[in-house]
């Protein structure tokens, strides 16, 4: 099969595309000819994604938005549904603040609730009438292996990404055939995400930053760091018709770090 046009006829709409995992799930879907519709708060960062995609004979589009001002998002997305239909959904943002769970305000879990349940619950009940009438869908939440271990110092984290896992099983036995939700579990992935984490984590520690990472990569039996663009790979996998017959699984992409099988 021919995966550069193997999803040419879908229009997909990444969350968070402007760096990291969601900026190459992008180039990923692109590159097997979706239309990606690319959104997040930041134009600027934005645009220098789109114009990657078409120098690379790509189309993408843009919607800037905030996933915390929902009836903002709400009403760009019914705006460009007005386009077309929506294949693929990737509910894709940053994590909630680090800390120990204790020291979290009910704001701290109120927002984070919002901006990562709430939206992608939302954003899936606007796309799913498109999705039903083209009889083909794919909804891919980009969450984290603390699904399966809760993470230390993530405590807000790890209790938004259980229930966005959830929320998605719980959505997988209600979709009807031949549109699926999954979900993908990044490890330690190379991103200003988990830079941010390592520098937060190293002045916690009175330590060096390189000795967070070290720490951390001697959990991972595959010895690095991932690439964004290998935790795409397998979010790409999933929005293809190959993977038709995966509904309801959450994906660890994390180089055998968790110890669970």
């Amino acid at each position: 099969m021919n995966t550069s046009s193997i999803l040419s006829s879908r229009r997909a709409l990444i969350c968070g595309a402007s760096v990291g995992i969601g900026k190459a799930t992008a180039l990923a879907l692109a590159q097997q000819g979706a239309h990606c519709i690319l959104l997040a708060r930041r134009l600027e960062k934005l645009q220098l994604v789109q114009t990657e995609i078409a120098r690379n004979n790509g189309v993408a589009s843009i919607i800037v938005a905030d996933l915390d001002n929902r009836e903002e998002l709400l009403t760009k997305v019914t705006a460009e549904l007005q386009k077309g239909p929506i294949n693929i959904l990737i509910n894709n943002t940053g994590g909630p603040k680090a800390g120990p769970i204790l020291q979290a305000s009910e704001e701290d879990f109120v927002t984070a609730f919002a901006r990562h349940v709430l939206s992608a619950h939302q954003l899936t009940r606007l796309v799913l009438p498109g999705m039903i009438k083209q009889n083909y869908g794919r909804i891919i939440n980009v969450i984290s292996t603390s699904v399966y271990e809760p993470i230390p110092n993530l405590g807000v984290s790890n209790t938004i990404r259980g229930a966005m896992a959830s929320w998605a099983k719980s959505v997988s036995k209600e979709l009807p055939p031949h549109i699926t939700i999954n979900n993908i579990l990044p490890g330690f992935t190379d991103t200003e995400r988990l830079s941010a984490l390592k520098e937060d984590r190293a002045s916690q520690l009175g330590s060096s930053i390189d000795s967070v990472q070290q720490t951390w990569l001697s959990t991972v039996p595959e010895g690095r760091l991932a690439q964004p663009i290998e935790i795409a790979h397998a979010i790409a996998f999933l929005a293809s018709p190959l993977a038709e017959y995966i509904r309801g699984i959450s994906l660890p992409v994390d180089g055998g770090r968790l110890k669970s099988i």
